[in-house]
């Protein structure tokens, strides 16, 4: 029995030796593979770097000349591939360009987009038409030509993936094109965060609208909910919802890791600020700055209330999925179903958006099928790409602002009916529940809904209220958007980005 012992424990003890061997030459050849590989990305690292920086100045030469009382000048590069599609985030583009060329006499703005089929001028006309901002002092745009690799339609499946890797790309022929001092991200690629910081040498900040992945969103998978960006076939499949989950976390934590290098983080909503403060976990870098709404100019139009036969409902927001259009048609379809016999029927939705692109356009032709569809085209206009007057000329004829997008990171377009007198029926999530339309001095300042139901209801109690209950939550809700007004956005960003300044 000893010998048979002795036998089996020198045999296991071989086994454990060979296995120990078998292990050290797998770790060497695969230290073999490797270190090449690691070295030939660590001497193209410095490459590119070293080649980066040596020709900072000799790129757009004019911008690094000193100003007019000899100071050298700080470049800021604003990353916004798509400066020109004339929604919120572009208004924080530019009054954020505004901001600094007003306090620093010495910042030149440089911005970094990809739309390729216009001019500056162009675009600097486009944001004076749309959003009412003049800049004061010379921008200079770089033209990307590699936009489409941020591009959600370039990756059919790991779109976030893809779209973050893809950014990495398209920042590096952004960097290559030009190295400001200064990177600022307003669009949320936090994955060129670190191609800025390390290769450009750049100080970096982000504004951040909508984080790129949020713990609602994981939550969504895990509770196999079915949304625009969780389809039915991945819901219904514990398998692949499952493996969709691992993904998301997997992505989180690198998107963490990503924008954790700021040494700035600007959030545009409480809302926003929890999810960044679970993902990011900057705390201490991290500030809301409400986006600029210009208040001012919407605040001036006239408070009226027309006969039934006369409201009209105004939809203001890009026409991109997660806007949720279809539920906006399809809750006023049922309302004036509901009230067939009614006046109701005389009523408009006007659906105001800017469209970015040939997908945007598909979808508003899909808008108005479904409307055929209803048999209530009669009964909704389309309006795109419209400018700021005509814009304001809608909102100061509405009775109701409608807001259907599930977790709207803020909602500047909530904001703005808020301010031109409409009353406000925003989705009960996001920011519009946070921030925006909760009650002011103790006082109602609009509604919140969240199916087609609680739509549809709701804007029959708005139209059935009394004119002067309407004037008084549209009064008190205009006192309330005075928060959101450029001047405090100014004043906080200024705050916010001194930093980078020092």
């Amino acid at each position: 029995m000893k010998k048979i012992i002795k036998m089996v424990a020198s045999t296991f003890i071989q086994i454990i030796l060979i296995l120990q061997r078998l292990l050290w030459n797998l770790l060497f050849l695969a230290l073999l593979i490797i270190s090449p590989i690691v070295i030939i990305i660590l001497c193209s690292f410095v490459y590119i770097k070293s080649s980066i920086q040596r020709n900072k100045h000799k790129k757009l030469p004019h911008l690094w000349e000193k100003t007019e009382n000899g100071m050298q000048p700080v470049v800021v590069g604003f990353f916004h591939p798509y400066c020109n599609a004339g929604g919120g985030g572009e208004r924080v583009l530019w009054c954020a360009i505004q901001a600094l060329q007003r306090r620093y006499s010495f910042v030149r703005c440089v911005v970094y987009t990809g739309d390729q089929n216009v001019t500056g001028d162009e675009i600097i006309l486009k944001a004076k038409q749309r959003f009412n901002i003049t800049v004061e002092k010379p921008v200079e745009f770089v033209f990307l030509k590699r936009r489409y690799l941020v591009e959600a339609s370039t990756y059919p499946f790991f779109t976030l993936l893809g779209q973050s890797l893809g950014s990495v790309g398209l920042g590096l022929e952004a960097l290559q094109k030009f190295t400001p001092d200064l990177y600022i991200d307003t669009m949320g690629y936090a994955f060129t965060i670190p191609l800025f910081k390390y290769i450009g040498n750049c100080r970096t900040g982000s504004y951040v609208h909508y984080p790129t992945i949020s713990t609602d969103m994981l939550a969504r998978v895990a509770e196999r909910r079915e949304a625009h960006n969780n389809p039915g076939f991945i819901a219904r499949n514990p398998v692949l919802s499952c493996f969709k989950l691992v993904y998301y976390r997997l992505f989180a934590y690198l998107y963490g890791i990503m924008g954790a290098r700021n040494e700035v983080i600007m959030v545009n909503s409480s809302w926003t600020e929890n999810h960044i403060l679970d993902i990011w976990k900057c705390p201490q870098k991290t500030s809301i700055v409400y986006p600029p709404c210009d208040t001012s100019g919407f605040l001036k139009l006239p408070l009226h209330d027309g006969s039934l036969h006369q409201h009209t409902i105004v939809s203001v927001a890009q026409f991109r999925p997660e806007k949720d259009h279809q539920l906006q048609i399809r809750a006023f379809n049922k309302l004036l179903k509901n009230y067939s016999d009614d006046p109701y029927r005389n009523l408009r939705l006007i659906l105001v958006g800017s469209c970015r692109n040939r997908e945007d356009m598909e979808r508003v032709d899909e808008l108005r099928e479904l409307c055929e569809r209803f048999n209530i085209r009669a009964n909704v206009e389309f309006k795109l790409n419209v400018s700021f007057d005509e814009l304001k000329k809608h909102l100061s004829e509405a009775t109701i602002g409608l807001h259907t997008m599930w977790n709207e990171h803020f909602g500047i377009g909530v904001v703005e009916c808020m301010a031109a007198g409409t009353i406000i029926l925003a989705h009960n999530s996001g920011g519009p529940k946070k921030d925006i339309v909760v009650r002011y001095n103790g006082q109602q300042t609009g509604f919140l809904a969240t199916d087609i139901d609680e739509y549809s209801d709701a804007m029959a109690t708005i139209l059935l209220m009394k004119k002067a209950d309407r004037l008084k939550i549209r009064e008190n809700a205009r006192e309330s958007v005075k928060r959101f007004s450029e001047e405090v956005f100014e004043r906080e960003f200024l705050i916010a980005t001194e930093l980078l300044f020092r």
